[in-house]
């Protein structure tokens, strides 16, 4: 699936700076409308390291009203939390209605780290698989809106930002021992990857699988799929708010 990808495609800064205004201020008005019907929607982001899950994430949240989400950046389970059911960190982010909620990584960790670099068994992983998919269904049978993107590079791309992240000395911190151990295991990472994407790609949890090299037509792409995902289900609850002008989307960039 991924090796398949065209990862050549691209959307200048020019492009990207006129659509801009217009999916933030979409995105302003999708939270709004979503708060005022209680519709939650969790957002995940998974990927390559350096692939822009962070840049995803500081671009949407930019011009959100902050009241209306929270951020969790997902790291290692600390020591109580593995004292209990593994999903049971998850489920208390998991945000109330009408609020909205984004993983910088998520539960798939579970199937891919731990397995990876911790040892997991496969028994373990294939309960996590059957665990994710029922843990993703009651959340969207209770009216939780799932949006997955999974950010994809190629290895020479990635190697290119390690690269240009250590000649940065207040960057350089960002790329880690281990984040060159995984680069060079790049080929079962990937196995690992496709495998993820298979088992848990489902009618009410499907992945969006971005194409990453270019910075501006990965937010492109990530915009364009959340909003259109919110304004579905906004649809079926015939909320959907009125679109703005281009014009006074620029103007509201412009003032902010």
């Amino acid at each position: 699936m991924l090796e398949i990808v065209n990862l050549n495609q691209s959307l200048s800064n020019k492009e990207w700076k006129e659509r801009r205004p217009v999916y933030r201020q979409r995105l302003y008005d999708l939270e709004k409308a979503a708060f005022d019907v209680g519709m939650p929607t969790v957002v995940i982001f998974e990927g390559w390291d350096a692939a822009g899950k962070g840049t995803c994430v500081q671009t949407l949240t930019s011009r959100l009203d902050p009241r209306g989400f929270t951020v969790w950046p997902i790291r290692a389970a600390r020591t109580y939390e593995q004292k209990r059911p593994w999903l049971w960190r998850f489920w208390n982010k998991l945000p109330n209605y009408g609020h909205m909620a984004i993983f910088d990584r998520s539960w798939y960790g579970r199937v891919t780290v731990e397995p990876m670099e911790h040892g997991l068994s496969r028994r373990d992983v294939m309960r996590a698989y059957t665990d994710i998919v029922d843990f993703e269904r009651l959340i969207a049978v209770d009216g939780y809106v799932l949006v997955k993107f999974f950010l994809h590079i190629s290895k020479e791309e990635q190697a290119r930002r390690f690269k240009k992240i250590q000649k940065d000395s207040l960057e350089s911190w960002r790329v880690e021992p281990e984040d060159l151990i995984r680069h060079r295991r790049h080929a079962e990472w990937l196995q690992a990857f496709e495998e993820m994407l298979e088992r848990t790609d489902t009618s009410f949890g499907p992945w969006t699988i971005v194409e990453a090299t270019s910075r501006g037509f990965m937010l492109d792409k990530v915009y364009r799929t959340l909003i259109a995902t919110m304004e579905a289900r906004l649809g079926e609850l015939d909320a959907v708010p009125e679109m703005i002008s281009e014009a006074e989307a620029q103007g509201e960039e412009s003032h902010a």
